[in-house]
């Protein structure tokens, strides 16, 4: 049964992690800046935030648009390690501001030249199981009915599009 401080039925056991899909967010990416060949060894980007939607059984409402974006570190190991903060306006009217970090990177040694030629140069779509794209957000929120978001550790599953990513959080209970 739900407590007042989590909406989800359900509980890990100590061996037997189990997880409920709580929120999809699909994020619409506006313009990209780089920094490449920096001395360190990396480069760095930011992707600029559009906006986006948040369905869901657990949240529902929207990205709000210009309220931040992705800086990305470009590591010499083809791995794009991702640290993105974005504001989130529930159905309700509650702002919510989201920290995530995360992993992109290729099952085989050509997947993000095929990513960068999708999204810069018209190249073909990349299927969803040539990537890993995943990423643990944290959440600050009111007090209210969203808190239960600042009691839960969350897994990011995303999917990359052309001009964006949807990813699908699921709860850690």
């Amino acid at each position: 049964m739900p407590s007042p401080f989590s909406p989800f039925e359900s509980t890990s056991e100590r061996d037997n992690p189990r997880f409920e899909f709580a929120f999809e967010i699909h994020l619409d990416f506006a313009k990209f800046e780089n920094i490449p060949d920096m001395p360190s060894g990396f480069g760095r980007g930011f992707v600029y935030l559009d906006g986006g939607t948040i369905t869901g059984p657990r949240l529902n409402g929207r990205v709000i648009p210009g309220s931040g974006g992705d800086w990305a570190s470009f590591r010499p190991d083809d791995v794009l390690a991702t640290d993105a903060r974005y504001m989130l306006e529930a159905e309700d009217g509650t702002k919510i501001l989201l920290h995530n970090r995360g992993y992109l990177w290729g099952r085989e040694a050509d997947t993000l030249k095929r990513m960068q030629d999708w999204m810069f140069r018209d190249g073909p779509e990349v299927p969803f199981e040539d990537f890993y794209l995943r990423c643990s957000p944290m959440f600050e929120t009111p007090k209210g009915p969203h808190e239960w978001m600042m009691r839960h550790i969350f897994v990011g599953i995303g999917q990359r599009q052309r001009h964006g990513n949807t990813i699908r959080y699921y709860a850690l209970l």
